[in-house]
């Protein structure tokens, strides 16, 4: 698997050869969950300006990169959209923007997802942070021989969604009255949705929230030392929960509603002092 380290090697030399700052938090927003945020800096800019190979397009995805400040003077470098196993690319192409804000020397990782619901008490709009992940797409951004200067060789995953930004994320979503549920993440390589019998195969190994994204993402950040938040929100239920039959525009009108209470808990979290 090619991990593009010399095309790494160049987008984080022509950012600062641009005289660009070093990011403090990088955020990686899901189907229908781009929210408006900060003061730009920089951009936004096509994706396909950073990276070596095209983008593909996905409905509700954007597929900008910009570079924001926020009141207080944090520094937000901005994912509108992501790029998926299901469109063709590899794992490590997944990661390639993750990879790339971790060399410019981002610390932290924020990412929210639009996801089916395993549980049948978390109806749509629930939104969790999750708490472990279940790679089931039968890939991996490490395999093959990714540079040794990048971080161990088999990374230890224990605690990779930080228990410290899980508990921040509660606090401050209940200071904004609503609770935030936490839950495991089965990802999966798509672009098909879950069977029923999938579903229920899920429900015994341990998940509640299933999607075809994150996994890949979360693995690269770790190796490089990031710490890692995602909020996922349940934009339909897992099939077979229910009877009715699931369409993408469900996912993206889910994200739409859910936008004001995802932008507000953004908006707080990336504004505290402890996220650091």
């Amino acid at each position: 698997m090619r991990h593009w380290q010399e095309e790494l090697v160049q987008a984080v030399a022509r950012w600062r050869e641009l005289g660009r700052p070093v990011p403090d938090v990088a955020l990686v927003a899901g189907s229908g969950l781009s929210v408006d945020l900060g003061v730009p800096i920089a951009g936004p800019e096509p994706l396909a300006d950073w990276l070596p190979f095209p983008v593909l397009s996905v409905p509700g995805h954007r597929h900008e990169v910009e570079l924001l400040e926020l009141p207080g003077g944090r520094r937000v470098l901005y994912f509108r959209g992501r790029i998926h196993g299901y469109q063709g690319y590899t794992p490590a192409d997944v990661v390639f923007p993750i990879r790339f804000a971790a060399l410019l020397g981002t610390k932290t990782l924020v990412m929210t997802n639009a996801a089916g619901g395993v549980r049948p008490e978390w109806p749509a709009g629930t939104l969790a942070a999750v708490s472990d992940q279940l790679n089931l797409t039968g890939g991996n951004p490490l395999s093959g021989d990714p540079p040794a200067a990048w971080g161990a060789r088999f990374p230890d995953m224990l605690d990779a969604f930080d228990p410290g930004l899980r508990e921040l994320a509660g606090r401050r979503a209940r200071d904004l009255g609503f609770e935030l549920q936490e839950g495991v993440y089965a990802g999966l390589n798509g672009p098909s949705y879950e069977t029923p019998a999938e579903v229920r195969m899920l429900r015994i190994l341990g998940a509640d929230l299933v999607g075809m994204s994150t996994v890949h993402e979360i693995v690269a950040a770790r190796h490089l030392g990031m710490k890692c938040l995602v909020l996922s929100l349940v934009a339909n239920p897992g099939a077979g929960v229910t009877d009715a039959p699931l369409h993408h525009e469900e996912v993206l009108e889910a994200g739409r509603a859910a936008a004001s209470r995802v932008k507000s808990l953004l908006a707080a979290l990336l504004g505290d002092p402890a996220l650091d």
